[in-house]
């Protein structure tokens, strides 16, 4: 199956939030996702165990990622 029109392929859900802290700081991605590893004492191993076990708040996180990087680029 190809993923040519898949704008996370090949992108890992650690560089997808790594981009998203680099870009907005952990207080403003709180503000865009509204999640508690984002909150309180956030890190990226923290969020990636979160996000990889609750599907609605990684799919906030790459909707977040594509508005934010690949919309901005087509």
């Amino acid at each position: 199956m190809t993923q040519t029109n898949n704008p996370l392929h090949g992108i890992t859900l650690e560089k997808i939030v790594e981009q998203l802290v680099e870009y907005y700081g952990w207080d403003k991605l709180a503000q865009k996702v509204s999640i508690n590893c984002f909150k309180k004492d956030p890190s990226v191993k923290s969020s990636l165990k979160f996000l990889r076990k609750t599907p609605w708040a990684r799919s906030e996180v790459e909707n977040l990622y594509i508005a934010t990087f690949v919309k901005s680029r087509g």
